[in-house]
């Protein structure tokens, strides 16, 4: 009875610092965000109103607020999209085909994620550039002519965010899914050759279906993950523009709160968290299946 005692007490005080630091930084701040979504203050006004829902209210007639959060759902679901569709492909090509140099491969491709965003954004604004960037420059030597693409104007703003964002992951899910493909047994693979399944069927009725656990993971944790480096990115590339062209959920909560509106920019927030909250909640049930054992 004492040991159990002694081993409770020594489980609680290895666990309350983390549970302390997490309530204090994590909860306290996010309980904090409801409360003054319901306030009307000054980003640096002591002074606060009690408003209700009119914050909430005014975001529904917000059209730059819509715009941004179109421009959101639009990187959620193009880079989750794309991003893991490559990144699935390219490790079932390294680890199941005769590829050479296949750990060079892996470094390669795993690079972008290394480098800060900035960093990133800094090379594709140098690539992107109308005058003389890489991608009008290889455009116009096959046009046989100078061609000048303003690929960070409105129409081509996003996609051009888009890629680099993809550019950025890929390499990371990649080495993540080659793992998980590795321990899948060779086994399995040749008896579906002798039963005459080819590479795609290989690929979508045994790899899949064996890493599916692992997908699920990462596809949640890459949504939520989507939703801050689209901000980091837009801040970076585009501060928002042109005009509000690729102005995503957070930066524009930051231009609210930089504006003044306090409680207005914490109202974004609670939209944010709840839009995050609630896609998790989805793809989680939606992607839910029984694991299979080999």
């Amino acid at each position: 009875m004492r040991r159990n005692k002694g081993r409770s007490r020594f489980l609680v005080l290895c666990v309350a610092p983390a549970t302390i630091l997490f309530f204090i930084f994590m909860i306290v701040p996010t309980l904090n965000v409801f409360r003054m979504s319901l306030y009307e203050r000054g980003a640096y006004s002591p002074t606060e109103t009690f408003v209700g829902l009119s914050n909430f209210t005014a975001l529904l007639n917000d059209s730059l607020f819509i715009r941004s959060m179109q421009n959101t759902i639009l990187l959620v679901v193009v880079v989750t999209m794309v991003t893991f569709a490559f990144a699935l492909i390219f490790a079932s090509i390294l680890t199941h085909e005769n590829v050479k140099g296949k750990n060079l491969f892996r470094v390669i491709f795993y690079i972008p994620n290394i480098l800060s965003v900035v960093v990133i954004s800094g090379i594709f604004s140098a690539i992107y550039k109308p005058e003389n960037g890489m991608l009008n420059s290889i455009i116009s030597m096959f046009a046989g002519k100078t061609v000048t693409i303003l690929w960070k104007d409105a129409p081509l703003v996003m996609v051009s965010i888009i890629i680099a964002m993809i550019w950025q992951a890929i390499g990371y899910y990649m080495v993540m899914y080659m793992a998980s493909m590795a321990s899948v047994p060779e086994s399995l693979y040749e008896s579906a050759s002798l039963d005459g399944a080819g590479r795609m069927r290989q690929f979508f009725q045994i790899t899949i279906p064996l890493i599916w656990t692992n997908i699920r993971t990462t596809l949640t944790f890459f949504i939520i993950s989507t939703i801050n480096m689209a901000f980091l990115f837009v801040k970076a590339m585009t501060s928002g523009g042109p005009n509000g062209a690729s102005e995503v959920a957070l930066s524009y909560m930051y231009g609210q709160k930089d504006a003044g509106l306090y409680g207005y920019s914490m109202a974004i927030g609670v939209v944010i968290f709840l839009f995050s909250f609630l896609l998790s909640a989805l793809v989680n049930h939606a992607t839910k299946r029984e694991p299979l054992e080999f």
